[in-house]
């Protein structure tokens, strides 16, 4: 009985369904801002192991090694209201700020409010030319220490409150998928659940 649901929802989410339903409701952002982040979530001992002759490119699992074992990192858009827009999944070990470059791709808002490890004048400059004015703290190593809206800055919360919206579900908070494709179906189910709210 059990196989035959699962079975059911991997195959609802290989022709989209997931994806479609979180798009449905999360289709009327509020974009004064968004906010990015990123969480990594630990892999259980059984999501390691998917036959190796089926994987395309093993990147795509999104499982890292780390000091705390298998771990994957979910990097997620929020819009002004803390709703879920837009995921990337990477091993543990990426950088947050690597993924940011993919994430505001084609993104319009007035605001993008991100930590500071997202201080990179790259990923600065590119959010000035999209015409979003960045809200992020400077690192203390900078040699010119920017300026930001401290007050905007406050609302960033949202995101965290949004990370822990994700992890109140047993099957996001700790990775149990073998493929990352599956584990992503799980995480549009999640996000689909947060819009309705």
């Amino acid at each position: 009985m059990w196989n035959s649901v699962y079975k059911r929802f991997i195959r609802w989410g290989d022709k989209n369904i997931r994806a479609a339903m979180h798009s449905r409701f999360s289709d009327d952002p509020d974009m004064e801002s968004i906010m990015i982040d990123g969480t990594i979530v630990r892999a259980h001992a059984c999501a390691a192991g998917a036959p190796q002759k089926r994987l395309i490119n093993p990147q795509d699992q999104a499982l890292g090694r780390s000091k705390g074992g298998f771990t994957t990192k979910i990097h997620i858009v929020g819009d002004a209201l803390g709703n879920p827009l837009k995921f990337i999944f990477t091993g543990g070990q990426a950088a947050d700020v690597n993924q940011a470059y993919t994430l505001i791709e084609g993104v319009r808002a007035k605001y993008a409010l991100m930590d500071r490890a997202y201080d990179a004048d790259k990923l600065i400059e590119l959010l000035k030319q999209q015409g979003i004015i960045p809200v992020i703290p400077p690192k203390s190593n900078r040699k010119e220490i920017r300026e930001y809206d401290r007050h905007i800055y406050k609302e960033r919360n949202l995101i965290e409150c949004l990370i822990g919206k994700l992890k109140q579900f047993r099957r996001i908070f700790s990775r149990f998928e073998k493929w990352g494709k599956n584990y992503m179906y799980f995480v549009r189910f999640t996000a689909a659940l947060i819009c309705l709210r």
